[in-house]
């Protein structure tokens, strides 16, 4: 993978997941309690062997930046010229924000003409997978090609708005491509599936440049990969698709855009099943992050028979630092340092780190960001005219998702015996 530069783009507002991107960048939101969606994106370029990565960031990024400062940068020598950048915004070329994922990397065009690379990998920050994206660069190397997009089989129902879908000859050369079409064109002779963009790309690196700065040009433009740079490519330029090679090992690939919050809440809740489709704990593909110093977790009051205090978490993933106190937890996610106190009952839940669930309180089907304190005997996620009376956000699936700073502690009543 020498003469790879990866690029990542990081710097969505990620308003659909909102309010759990109230206060962070899309890519810096917890996932599976340990790690953050960022993650999956720099374990794929480290172990398919990229060693320079740059994080394009913009909106909300003070959480992001911290993150791949104190957990990824290490992994790297400078000395060797190995690098994960984070880049905010330089405004270089104008005053403008990002006008799409094209203008982003045209913004940035000084930084990557610095490294003097022969191809780049573009990828989204926001995309829950693993990938080897040296067989992409492979692929795109072996065809002579001047831009390769990775693709994947997808329902067509599914990818219906939601995806760029290509249209491949035999040889796999793209001759067709849309941004998101309400009817996308199914694959030959399989009129349930087409072939959508997974927003994963290798141009040479030269080729790139200059596209960028054709686009740059057009007043018409949105500036975007999808929309406006890959199809106007197709005609004239050697563009092709790469299908999705999972390293995931499992019947299915596994590629999920946790845009929603109930894509979001879903892709969370398969980690504590029993065999679940994402398999985080092979060795052979590890996905990094930065892990806190905390002490292990504990589960403490082992009382037996019918209502006492026993602290317990069945088919959940529990962080360190979390202490179970003689609560019920099922199928839930507990992040970093969470508290669960005595009698108090959690199912189906995501706690981000920091989160106090108090005595005899009950949680259904939560979401709770960092540092929120439930106080006791509240019960969240039961009644959702009420949880909407509170001010807390409830999906069209019926999760309830409770927002940093939530200021929920006047719903207390100071009579009920804790």
């Amino acid at each position: 993978m020498n003469g790879v530069l990866a690029v990542i783009l990081a710097g969505g507002k990620g308003a659909r997941l909102e309010p759990l991107t109230r206060d962070r960048a899309k890519p810096a939101v917890p996932f599976g309690g340990a790690y953050r969606i960022v993650d999956f994106a720099l374990s794929n370029g480290l172990n398919s062997g990229i060693r320079q990565i740059l994080v394009l960031t913009q909106y909300k990024a003070m959480s992001l930046d911290r993150h791949i400062t104190v957990g990824w940068q290490q992994l790297l020598c400078r000395e060797l010229g190995e690098f994960v950048d984070v880049v905010p915004p330089q405004q270089r070329i104008d005053e403008n924000w990002y006008q799409g994922t094209a203008d982003a990397v045209y913004q940035n065009i000084y930084t990557l003409e610095k490294e003097r690379p022969e191809h780049i990998v573009v990828l989204a920050g926001d995309h829950i997978y693993k990938m080897n994206y040296g067989h992409l660069v492979d692929f795109h190397r072996e065809k002579g090609a001047d831009l390769t997009v990775a693709g994947l089989r997808a329902d067509v129902a599914r990818a219906a708005g939601q995806f760029g879908v290509m249209e491949v000859d035999t040889e796999s050369r793209i001759v067709g491509f849309e941004e998101k079409p309400e009817h996308p064109k199914p694959i030959p002779d399989d009129e349930q599936h087409c072939l959508a963009s997974m927003g994963i790309y290798v141009f040479s690196a030269r080729f790139l440049f200059e596209q960028l700065c054709r686009d740059a040009t057009r007043e018409d433009s949105q500036h975007d990969f999808g929309r406006n740079v890959i199809p106007a490519l197709i005609d004239s330029c050697r563009v092709y698709a790469f299908p999705f090679l999972d390293e995931n090992r499992k019947k299915e690939a596994y590629w999920r855009d946790v845009g929603t919050l109930d894509a979001y809440y879903e892709s969370n809740m398969d980690l504590v099943s029993v065999d679940p489709q994402l398999n985080m704990y092979d060795s052979r593909w590890p996905i990094r992050t930065y892990q806190p110093n905390y002490p292990p977790p504990k589960f403490v009051f082992g009382e037996q028979g019918k209502e006492v205090r026993r602290g317990e978490a069945l088919d959940s993933i529990v962080c360190t630092g979390s202490i179970v106190s003689g609560g019920h937890v099922e199928r839930s996610i507990l992040g970093f340092n969470t508290r669960i106190n005595s009698y108090a009952w959690v199912e189906g839940s995501i706690l981000f780190e920091g989160v106090d669930i108090g005595r005899r309180a009950r949680v259904r089907r939560t979401i709770i960001d960092k540092g929120v304190r439930i106080p006791p005997k509240m019960e969240v996620g039961f009644d959702h005219d009420l949880d909407r009376q509170r001010g807390f956000v409830v999906t069209e699936r019926g999760v309830t998702v409770i927002a940093k700073a939530a200021g929920i502690e006047h719903f207390r009543d100071p009579e009920l015996p804790v």
